[in-house]
């Protein structure tokens, strides 16, 4: 569904991203591990085009995208849920919802199949966004991004601060979601066992560079300790 070739990428004079290459698969997902600083959170920004490149491409789907604004990968599917559970935190859950929903022809359903994947959102839907736990934010973050039905999903760390319980709940979704068909997800994760656990691909990023990479399961995972400890 997405695959990175040779990508260069930073900010001003400083570059982050050394050649990274990576690819998702279509109804899969990949994640990307790494210490703060390794440059999960710019590979993200540079995939959805707010960020672009000095060298590299980006297909999504088989179409090259390296040079569409980050408005026009989104219209093709792409929806990115950044790290710090953003949200409208003057509106109520269900509103923040509703914002998405509203003007679409299938707005009502995503809505409700978003309410279905974290029913907790339908307890909490009349909370200000504000008001609401970390991890309920985190979910409603998700929600939204889900009612735009992306063909991939972009998440930059949606387990960082949120309670266990709820991060296994975040895991199982994610992994429904794979198996139903239509949705690739690239997760940025720190949490190596929720990571190895959720997708086929795993990327370990240091210094902007992928030093590791590999199939995605939990036989994986003393190896992406072991590169991530170098």
């Amino acid at each position: 569904m997405l695959a990175i070739t040779g990508l260069v990428a930073g900010y001003g004079r400083t570059t982050v991203l050394h050649g990274v290459d990576l690819a998702v698969p279509a109804d899969g997902v990949a994640t990307v591990l790494g210490h703060n600083g390794a440059g999960k959170s710019t590979l993200l920004r540079a995939a959805l085009g707010l960020i672009r490149p000095r060298a590299g491409t980006v297909t999504l789907d088989g179409e090259d995208v390296t040079k569409l604004p980050a408005h026009r990968r989104v219209r093709r599917g792409m929806a990115y849920v950044p790290q710090g559970q953003q949200s409208f935190p003057q509106l109520t859950a269900m509103e923040n919802l509703r914002l998405v929903a509203d003007g679409r022809k299938d707005g009502r359903a995503a809505l409700d199949e978003a309410l279905d994947l974290f029913p907790a959102l339908r307890t909490a839907g009349g909370r200000g966004a504000g008001l609401l736990s970390g991890g309920q934010r985190q979910q409603l973050a998700i929600a939204r991004a889900l009612i735009t039905r992306p063909r991939l999903l972009l998440l930059d760390e949606p387990t960082e601060g949120i309670q266990p319980s709820v991060v296994a709940g975040i895991q199982r979704t994610i992994m429904e979601l794979s198996r139903r068909g239509g949705l690739s997800v690239l997760l940025v994760e720190q949490h190596v066992g929720f990571a190895l656990r959720a997708a086929e691909r795993y990327y370990v990023l240091e210094a902007g560079r992928v030093t590791s990479s590999g199939s995605g399961d939990v036989h994986a995972e003393a190896a992406v300790r072991q590169a991530l400890s170098v």
